[in-house]
């Protein structure tokens, strides 16, 4: 892997509560640990950053996956999600990619979030990846570039599908559907059935659909960094 690939800053939500339902909420977990376990075999360093700083609320613990299983004994990595860094502090410049996480507690505090947006954009508009994964293209609903377009205007992309919503019973409970929502942005939704793997790749813009597409967008991330350095 060559040295000159900078690290991919991989963002969390800081929100713990889903809506009015007081059901606690966060990261889902399986959605970082998948890309971070493709980013660690290629051998590009990574820094997870959170809206609010400080550990993160997570969603969908499981253990029972392996994956995940094995990031929860790693202490480096424990350290690094207890201690995440404020994402507003950040210099866009010092990554080569954003990857937004998904979980339910993106959706009431990335798509307003103005480092959100400042990050999006600065990195896209420096020829980086910008990319998420089922909730995570939360982050894309507000983004803009410099001339005031939204990014994802176009663009073809996957996010949590608005009949996925409807089977986990929270349609009601989020505040916007986030496919429907990004199609009134202009993006060209390329959805999946239900909890089928979905990763679209358009030009630097990499997204998934829903959990099972953790992975895929970590390696076409990869694919795409290691393709130009």
């Amino acid at each position: 892997m060559p040295d000159t690939i900078k690290p991919i800053l991989c963002v969390v939500t800081s929100h713990p509560i889903r809506g009015d339902s007081g059901e606690p909420t966060g990261f889902a977990l399986v959605e970082l640990t998948h890309p971070l376990e493709v980013f660690e075999v290629a051998g590009i360093p990574v820094e997870i950053a959170s809206i609010r700083g400080g550990h993160p609320p997570i969603d969908f613990f499981d253990l029972s996956d392996p994956v995940n299983a094995r990031f929860w004994k790693d202490k480096e990595f424990r350290d690094a999600l207890a201690h995440s860094l404020v994402l507003g502090d950040l210099d866009p410049s010092r990554y080569s990619a954003v990857f937004f996480a998904g979980g339910h507690g993106t959706m009431w505090d990335f798509a307003d979030s103005a480092a959100v947006q400042k990050i999006i954009r600065a990195i896209w508009e420096a020829g980086g990846i910008v990319s998420a994964v089922c909730h995570g293209p939360a982050a894309l609903v507000n983004a803009t570039l410099s001339d005031g377009s939204y990014l994802v205007a176009g663009k073809k992309l996957a996010a949590f599908t608005d009949e996925e919503e409807a089977e986990v019973k929270y349609t009601k409970v989020v505040p916007y559907l986030l496919a429907t929502t990004l199609k009134e942005r202009g993006a060209l939704h390329q959805p999946a059935p239900n909890w089928t793997e979905k990763v679209v790749v358009d030009g630097r813009l990499v997204t998934g659909q829903n959990p099972a597409s953790a992975h895929g967008v970590g390696q076409a991330i990869v694919d795409q960094l290691t393709a130009t350095a």
